[in-house]
């Protein structure tokens, strides 16, 4: 098979395991509750052990010392685009939700995740397609880390989408939407075949300021206000542990 055409459809296929993580959400069907805060705990640790086993380190190697600048700003400007977007989704303070404000804020946390990870998918895309392209191989137990790290992102924005709008169908149609986002990836490289380093960096670094808006303003504070913490718990610990797995393979 053509390279090419083999590194292509490994990112059309990562897609997969993020629709994977929307169908265990709608399976899921017992204490919502305690399930949505096992969720946002194992998104939490998820985000956090990626930030820094996975996207800094490669940022870092991208763009080294002589380009810390641009690391610097373009996390600003990833930080500070979800704050701006933060004001244009319905009010979600903390400080103010009632029990009929939940449903607006977990929206608010599944269009935002959205927003950054498919940004995060594309990166992701691009990589895999230039390693495939080289290495098979290396690329499929790429593709299979990369996957894991997919499948509790995949279900927490489900969740959070599906408290919102209580349509399965949406639901689904937004995840599948997000789960091409890896394949775009791919296809840039594809069509161009290659792209500047310093702006794969550069995108890497607007990715990590988003994720780190989720991870400060969006999920932390729910944790911290939960009233399942056991629930929180295993869910931080479980994420852990899904990618320290997921790196050894």
């Amino acid at each position: 098979m053509n390279s090419n055409l083999f590194a292509l459809g490994l990112t059309l296929v990562l897609g997969i395991f993020m629709l994977f993580g929307c169908i265990l959400a709608f399976v899921i069907d017992k204490d919502k509750s305690k399930i949505m805060d096992f969720v946002l705990g194992l998104a939490f640790s998820v985000i956090i052990m990626l930030l820094f086993v996975d996207l800094l380190p490669e940022a870092f190697e991208i763009l080294k010392v002589k380009h810390l600048y641009l690391f610097l700003i373009f996390m600003a400007i990833g930080y500070i685009a979800l704050r701006v977007l933060d004001n244009f989704i319905p009010d979600h303070d903390d400080n103010k939700l009632a029990r009929s404000e939940m449903k607006d804020n977990l929206v608010h946390i599944g269009v935002v995740s959205g927003v950054a990870l498919s940004i995060h998918n594309i990166i992701e895309g691009m990589a895999v397609y230039a390693t495939g392209v080289s290495d098979g191989v290396t690329a499929l137990l790429m593709s299979l880390g990369i996957g894991f790290h997919n499948i509790p992102l995949g279900m927490v924005i489900a969740s959070t989408l599906y408290q919102g709008n209580k349509s399965k169908k949406k639901t689904s149609f937004i995840i599948l939407f997000l789960s091409l986002s890896t394949f775009v990836g791919g296809l840039v490289m594809f069509m161009f075949g290659s792209v500047n380093e310093i702006v794969v960096g550069c995108l890497l670094a607007l990715t990590i300021g988003m994720l780190s808006f989720i991870v400060i303003d969006e999920l932390f504070p729910r944790i911290r206000k939960s009233k399942n913490k056991r629930e929180s718990a295993l869910g931080i610990i479980s994420g852990i542990l899904l990618i320290l797995i997921s790196s050894i393979i």
